[in-house]
């Protein structure tokens, strides 16, 4: 029997974990590492901490398992997307990767929207210029970094670097390699176009696979320091939300789903490549060959549920602790006790600013309506309603491209609340689901690594064979029509207070 290793490089932490050919977990070990901030708004990472969790979470699921390393089949890679790693000839980082919530690059995007022109970039990579693309940082590195930039020999994304250090192979694939901004998303290529007008040597990057295509083996030198056995297939792999839809299904037309992290997602697999002209949502190619995906971004979704438990719910903590149970619990229980609207109160979820569909980094977050009578239940029920008008915006942007999903999953930590989930379904009127697997990218790479060695024909014949979803909620009819006029004049809100948000981030 073999089994398949998905590992997935985040941002935290990795995690590693063994799963079956049926996509039961055998196994599974995380590692945390620093993330560094050398000044505000700055983000990087040690690419060799990477390695170093990789080496561990493979050796310790191995040990684990008791499974030999010979019965695993292949190995797949997530991990988070857009990072920086710039390697000198002998392989070796020149310097920390500068990661995806990095923003240090507004510069650049307005050079890369200069040099390129704003409607052909969207065009050749479906997006606008944005400072968590790798193209900025790249040319942040040259504009202000040139010592570095002259050594640079090899340009990866944080999982290739991984794929590097077990292989020997310099490459990367479709889903990630389109969160760049030098592929032709249509082409499924590197724009050679964009090169020259960026400068760019495209020796500096790898090859682009498909997602379940075989990238190489695990050499020798990688074998010895993770468990695993010299000549394992690894694959392509992908970026962690393309992998997260592998690892719930999300791999054929009228399939989406959304995720509730710490940021949010609603993504959609399309056949075409569709691109929205104002740049509010994402285009990428997917892990499914010649295929794409749309994909809207919330920037804090569980973020915001998160910064109200800990500012304003220490009595639900302290609760909790007694109890034994999640705080979230309790705050679940106390938003379900207030009717939808919140009595007429409205949160913005803008914390960290905003992509869908505002492309708006000064936007802040804001309760509209707060009144004497409105208690801490009623401002948790507008926090949770708030963030579900805006994946319901991400929805609306993505319909307008061409998209209706017919069916919903959600995972991340919020769709493990009915409340929330309830939400969703009578705001999109799309049943919602949950899956009976929590493991999500990891789930999603072992699939495409299946693929690689030949235990699935194709991905979807891998979800098939591995996802399984349990008994949605159902959107109902008049719980939806309550929530229309509120969510209409939360649409009204971000453009009243658009200048205000401008000239507050310029005090």
């Amino acid at each position: 029997m073999k089994y398949l290793l998905g590992i997935d490089i985040g941002t935290s932490g990795t995690k590693t974990v063994l799963f079956t050919k049926r996509g039961a977990p055998v196994a599974s070990h995380t590692v945390e590492y620093p993330l560094y901030q050398p000044q505000n708004g700055w983000a990087e990472q040690e690419p060799l901490d990477w390695w170093h969790a990789v080496c561990e979470t493979s050796t310790a699921v191995i040990a684990k398992s008791g499974v030999k390393p010979s019965d695993i089949g292949g190995v797949g890679l997530s991990g988070q997307m857009h990072g920086l790693v710039m390697l000198d000839a002998r392989g070796e980082p020149l310097r920390r990767s500068i990661i995806w919530c990095d923003q240090r690059t507004g510069a650049e995007c307005d050079e890369i929207t200069n040099k390129v022109g704003a409607e052909k970039l969207i065009d050749i990579t479906a997006n606008p210029a944005l400072t968590g693309f790798t193209a900025s940082k790249i040319l942040w590195v040259r504009n202000h970094e040139p010592e570095v930039y002259e050594k640079c020999r090899h340009i990866l994304l944080p999982k290739d670097y991984i794929r590097f250090k077990l292989t020997k192979e310099l490459a990367t694939e479709v889903s990630d390699a389109s969160g760049m901004q030098l592929l032709d998303v249509k082409a499924r290529g590197w724009s050679g176009e964009l090169l020259t007008m960026l400068s760019i040597d495209p020796a500096l990057l790898g090859k682009v696979y498909e997602s379940p295509e075989v990238t190489g083996t695990v050499t020798a030198e990688a074998a010895a320091l993770t468990g695993l056995a010299v000549g394992t297939v690894v694959a392509g792999g992908a970026g962690d939300n393309a992998a997260a839809a592998v690892g719930t299904g999300t791999v054929r037309d009228g399939r989406a789903f959304t995720t509730i992290g710490t940021s949010g997602v609603v993504y959609a697999h399309t056949s075409k490549p569709l691109i929205d002209p104002k740049g509010r949502i994402h285009t990428f190619c997917c892990a499914v060959p010649n295929a794409w995906h749309v994909m809207g971004v919330v920037q804090a979704a569980g973020l915001s549920l998160q910064w109200f438990r800990n500012t304003l719910c220490q009595a639900e903590i302290d609760t909790a602790r007694q109890m034994g149970v999640d705080p979230y619990e309790l705050m679940n229980q106390e938003a379900a006790r207030i009717p939808i609207g919140a009595d007429r109160l409205l949160y913005l979820p803008y914390l960290m600013g905003e992509r869908t569909p505002h492309l708006d980094p000064n936007a802040r977050g804001a309760f509209i309506g707060l009144s004497n009578m409105h208690t801490r239940a009623h401002m948790l029920r507008a926090v949770m309603e708030g963030v579900a008008f805006s994946l319901r915006d991400c929805v609306e942007i993505i319909r307008t491209v061409g998209l209706a999903p017919k069916e919903m999953l959600v995972c991340g930590g919020g769709g493990r609340s009915p409340l929330w989930r309830q939400m969703l379904a009578d705001l999109y009127d799309t049943p919602v689901a949950t899956l009976t697997s929590n493991e999500g990218p990891a789930l999603g790479v072992a699939i495409l690594a299946g693929v690689a060695c030949g235990v699935y024909g194709s991905v979807e014949e891998g979800c098939d064979a591995v996802i399984k979803v349990n008994a949605p909620e159902q959107p109902d009819g008049v719980e939806g029509k309550a929530y229309e006029p509120f969510y209409g004049l939360f649409r009204e809100l971000y453009p009243a207070l658009k200048e205000g948000y401008g000239r507050l981030a310029g005090l």
